[in-house]
């Protein structure tokens, strides 16, 4: 009987196929949750459950991935989020 070595990848590597851009919102201390829930669902395109769950991720853990693609993507919803006063970042 052989043993089969597993190899991990190194830690500076990316191993998504898709190695795309992610926007996050922030928590803040100015937005209520509907405001936010209402934004995500206009500017993002996420159904009401989705904002929702954004939105408590982002109060309870301080931050939350909203939106993940190519930065010519995310960059209109990132200024259209800007515009509205929350605080998002593209990572």
């Amino acid at each position: 009987m052989t043993t089969k070595e597993k190899k991990l990848p190194d830690a500076g590597t990316d191993t998504r196929e898709d190695s795309g851009k992610r926007l996050i919102l922030f928590n803040d201390d100015i937005n209520t949750f509907d405001f936010v829930i209402e934004t995500l669902i206009e500017v993002c395109g996420h159904d009401p459950h989705q904002a929702e769950n954004c939105t408590f991720i982002a109060h309870f853990k301080g931050k939350c991935t909203i939106k993940t693609g190519a930065l010519e993507d995310l960059k209109p919803c990132y200024e259209a989020m800007t515009l509205k006063m929350l605080t998002v970042e593209i990572q």
